[in-house]
């Protein structure tokens, strides 16, 4: 995976290995000054702890005082062979619980421990995300999904009680209509914002933006 610019940080993040029970994951930490809460990020499929457009979303956070980890749910020979063969990519169950025991690593640490926790999941990193969401009740305050997946974690959504906020392009109509249906499903506080006139990727002039400001209304609204 090619590693891209890091020009959304502000801050300088600091490189971590993630302890899972069965591998460690480069991260990338970012603790602000009087850090309101850690948001952990769930990237989609191929993507990585490089992708430009969480990292903007991560710096908005950091700006408003959220503190962020950015994190490979693959390790370098896994994402090799997903290259080839997808077959790590839509293993949404072996995801989630990276990312579940990811949020329980982070709030282990000395620097962390105590704080609050949300995650933010996209594409594919979206089912990752319920499934900790469902998994740690007591531990992830908030959720936010960028042009999510949550019907490949169908099976999860009736035990999220964690705010869950869905946000997805005007113009991404397969995601639109999984993310109303995946509502139905969940009985916690939800909402599905859709932003005009922007596809899947929300690769159009100030659409990025418009995520980042509803996910930091949203955490600012749930965790703090």
């Amino acid at each position: 995976m090619k590693n891209t610019s890091i020009q959304a940080y502000e801050i300088e993040p600091i490189p971590v290995m993630v302890e899972t029970d069965t591998v460690d994951l480069p991260g990338d930490l970012v603790i602000p000054e009087n850090c309101k809460a850690m948001i952990v990020f769930a990237h989609g499929s191929g993507s990585s702890r490089f992708s430009e457009r969480n990292r903007k979303v991560a710096g908005s956070l950091n700006k408003a005082g959220f503190g962020t980890l950015l994190f490979d749910l693959l390790t370098a020979r896994e994402q090799e062979i997903d290259e080839d063969t997808c077959e790590y990519r839509f293993n949404v169950d072996l995801l989630g619980v990276r990312l579940t025991q990811t949020v329980d690593w982070l709030l282990s640490r000395k620097d962390t421990v105590g704080l609050n926790v949300g995650v933010f999941g996209a594409s594919t990193g979206s089912a990752a995300a319920i499934i900790a969401a469902a998994e740690r009740p007591e531990r992830i305050s908030a959720l936010v999904s960028r042009g999510g997946r949550p019907d490949l974690a169908k099976q999860y959504l009736a035990r999220v009680r964690t705010p869950s906020l869905f946000i997805a392009g005007g113009d991404d109509a397969s995601v639109i209509a999984m993310n109303r249906s995946a509502l139905i499903d969940m009985k916690c506080e939800k909402r599905l914002e859709i932003i005009p006139d922007a596809g899947h990727l929300f690769e159009e002039p100030g659409k990025l933006e418009d995520v980042s400001t509803l996910a930091k209304d949203w955490f600012m609204k749930w965790i703090e």
